[in-house]
């Protein structure tokens, strides 16, 4: 599943880059989407993310893509 965010001016610190939040925000909301799309009478909760790592930093107007896919399903 693919999904867009636009970095507005609301979503910047002080230096004018993207807050890590709401990047961290985005992932878990498209994650939910994807997983409930896939099972829709399921309720699901983010238990874990195992690494984030924020390499670039990103300017009021950015477009961002996110590209959500199953690498594995679990049990519980």
């Amino acid at each position: 599943m693919e999904n867009f965010k636009p970095a507005r001016p609301e979503h910047l610190n002080h230096f004018g880059y993207l807050f890590g939040g709401f990047m961290l925000k985005w992932v878990d909301e498209i994650s939910w989407i994807a997983a409930s799309r896939d099972h829709p009478d399921c309720r699901f909760v983010a238990v874990a993310m195992d690494k984030v790592e924020f390499r670039r930093s990103v300017r009021q107007g950015t477009l961002l893509r996110f590209d959500a896919r199953q690498s594995r399903r679990g049990v519980t």
